[in-house]
């Protein structure tokens, strides 16, 4: 692993097979099974900035899985990765540089700034038949924007909004009927508060306050004491889990104890970090949405691989949701090139469908499944978020789920929510593009 500096930006290019082939077993990629020109991926990641302190997770979260995909890789063509950051510059121009100086075949997790340089990435597509690109990060991108060769995205997680409806769900199964929205102002929080308000109005809970806080604060000790005062039943925080854990530990400073309901980074350890054993304790309830795994082959495969790698386990604990929603988005993607014929979108985005869709013969893992591609057969991967399925607009369907924590900072429970009602009220919420 080499650290690089390109004009001021942190950048950080990974050659996998170096450096985490013995964790897999892997040989040389420059075997006879690789030794076709790499494939360079293109990771839109956060070293710096608002999501600075999980950084590192989320790129060996990317990481983990192109390590058993180099195994073998698709095409025999290996993947180098490229980290580059977008905290300090931004997504759009880190996205330019990937694209332009770097050549990326593939561009991993276009998020919350996406619209600022759409028009710019449509235009390269249209040119260069690429890049392809899953986001495990794209949940603030419209569900009917993505899932074609013209705009190649496919999404990991769902959408945001669907953050938003589990939230208030799960409030209402707790006999909430009053709430307050806390956010930051990152784009994805903030779709997430607009649906959450939406959710609430649907469902006849009222919102008492919605409070927008600037992020990165060593304090809201004024926007709690605010939160507080309204006497909500339940408080929903859209923050980035530094802050949000902060927002929780300070809370019980204050002294009153209530029902906290947050969003999918308080899987973080950075939450827990930030908040502390005793206001875990001291709170009603501390819980937070998420996406709902499967007990499959897929699972028995990717959790030891993961849990019994300390390269990785040192970050979080496979049952994290972005671990394992990224090592089945790259598995796919893998899988794709290889049905597909290559890295263009317009063979990528059709092939990303075929393999994930029954009928075919059902496999578990990446080894499995491509030898199941090259031997002919047409194939049906089901992960551990389960089978795979994507809408139209390549958004991954997924078991809505909202896990509690105990005053240990163990997860004590995880209760899934009616997924059918959920899609109802996600179709009601949700707010499609309009060119």
């Amino acid at each position: 692993m080499r650290h690089l500096l390109r004009r001021g930006r942190l950048s950080l290019l990974l050659l996998v097979p170096a450096s985490i082939a013995p964790a897999f077993g892997v040989g040389d990629v420059t075997s006879a099974s690789s030794d076709g020109d790499p494939v360079i991926v293109g990771d839109l990641a956060y070293f710096t900035g608002d999501f600075s302190e999980v950084g590192p997770s989320l790129a060996a979260q990317v990481d983990f899985p192109i390590g058993i995909i180099n195994e073998d890789p698709p095409l025999g063509r290996p993947w180098e990765v490229i980290h580059e950051d977008i905290g300090t510059v931004g997504e759009g121009q880190a996205a330019r540089k990937l694209l332009e100086a770097d050549g990326v075949d593939i561009l991993v997790s276009p998020a919350h700034e996406y619209f600022t340089y759409r028009d710019f990435a449509l235009d390269w597509v249209a040119e260069n038949d690429g890049p392809i690109m899953p986001t495990v990060h794209g949940g603030v991108i419209p569900g009917n924007v993505g899932g074609t060769p013209a705009e190649p995205i496919f999404r990991a997680q769902g959408l945001d909004e669907g953050q938003g409806v589990t939230t208030v769900m799960y409030a209402q199964g707790l006999g909430a009927e009053s709430i307050v929205v806390m956010t930051t102002p990152a784009a994805g929080y903030q779709l997430a508060a607009d649906a959450i308000e939406n959710t609430a109005a649907e469902l006849g809970i009222e919102v008492l306050d919605r409070i927008d806080a600037a992020g990165d604060q060593p304090s809201y000790r004024a926007e709690i004491q605010r939160a507080l005062d309204a006497g909500a039943d339940a408080i929903i925080v859209m923050a980035q889990p530094v802050e949000s854990g902060t927002i929780v530990r300070q809370a019980a400073e204050a002294g009153t104890s209530t029902t906290f309901i947050g969003e999918a980074t308080w899987v973080e350890q950075e939450f827990l970090d930030a908040a502390g054993a005793e206001a875990l304790e001291f709170h009603e309830v501390v819980a937070f949405p998420g996406f709902g795994r499967q007990d499959n082959a897929a699972w028995d495969f990717f959790q030891p691989a993961w849990d019994d790698n300390p390269e990785y386990a040192q970050y979080n604990a496979a049952d994290d949701f972005y671990a394992y929603t990224t090592y089945d988005l790259l598995t796919i993607t893998a899988l794709a090139v290889e049905h597909g014929g290559g890295v263009e979108a317009s063979l990528w985005a059709p092939a990303m469908f075929e393999v994930t869709d029954a009928p075919g013969t059902q496999c578990f893992n990446y080894a499995e499944c491509v030898a199941l591609i090259r031997a002919g057969d047409d194939i049906d991967y089901e992960g551990v978020t389960g089978p795979a399925t994507y809408s139209d607009g390549g958004v991954n369907a997924v078991t809505p789920v909202v896990r509690v924590y105990g005053p240990d900072g163990a997860v004590a429970e995880e209760v899934e929510v009616d997924a059918a009602q959920w899609l109802e009220l996600l179709d009601l919420v949700a707010q499609p593009f309009e060119e």
